[in-house]
């Protein structure tokens, strides 16, 4: 128990980089997905048959490219965006290396979160916003966005939770942060008492963020 104790404070500036790694890349990818997903959530969901943008070739283009990504296993994403990464940050490895693959994997994701949020939202509401003559962006701006808001929070917290497995698992290819820590030492190196204190933390980090998610979610619902 001792040498076990003595291990883990041995290596532990090397749990605080790797902690700070992994915050680092699952707070760029979910600001990518937030600043990008969105809107590609609400294009989604105001292109769709019925609604008042109905545009069936951009509800098809962006569905097949949004689908298309997300069929796509994340340990494959990582490998086949690695040109894409060096392309955009210089160099294939580290965690801003594995915040290219990340992204890439949570704006799919994070978009069709947002469209189903809006379709939570009673058809009446929005029939209402346009029967008074509301313009597009006034029924998105004014009904659809304070109207899901809780859901796309819930969604938010649900995408950002996903990124913390998907970080740990760029571990596998130098991306850094706790999934490179457990693979090194845990795996190569037979340490299972780091195998053990990397999954705690992983655990106590995604209870975090869906009791964080929860109360913001809670604090704005006003329903």
């Amino acid at each position: 128990m001792g040498i076990e104790v003595q291990r883990i404070v041995e290596l532990l500036p090397d749990m605080t980089k790797a902690f700070g790694e992994t915050l680092y890349m699952v707070g760029i990818s979910l600001l990518v997905a937030l600043i990008i997903g969105l809107p590609l959530g609400i294009l989604l969901f105001v292109t769709d048959k019925g609604l008042f943008l109905e545009n069936t070739v951009i509800k098809s283009v962006i569905g097949f490219i949004v689908n298309m990504v997300r069929s796509i296993p994340f340990i494959i994403l990582l490998v086949l965006l690695i040109p894409l990464a060096t392309l955009l940050v210089g160099t294939a490895y580290g965690p801003t290396a594995a915040s290219v693959s990340l992204s890439a994997a949570a704006i799919p994701f994070f978009a069709r979160i947002v469209e189903t949020s809006f379709r939570e939202i009673d058809k009446g509401v929005i029939e209402a916003a346009i029967s008074i003559g509301a313009s597009p962006w006034m029924i998105i701006r004014d009904v659809l966005l304070p109207e899901g808001k809780s859901s796309i929070i819930q969604g938010l917290t649900l995408t950002a939770i996903s990124l913390v497995a998907y970080a740990a698992m760029a571990g596998v290819v130098g991306g850094g942060g706790i999934g490179d820590l457990a693979i090194r030492f845990g795996y190569y190196r037979y340490d299972k008492t780091i195998m053990v204190v990397t999954v705690i933390i992983l655990i106590v980090l995604v209870q975090l963020i869906q009791f964080a998610g929860d109360r913001l979610s809670k604090a704005v619902d006003k329903r």
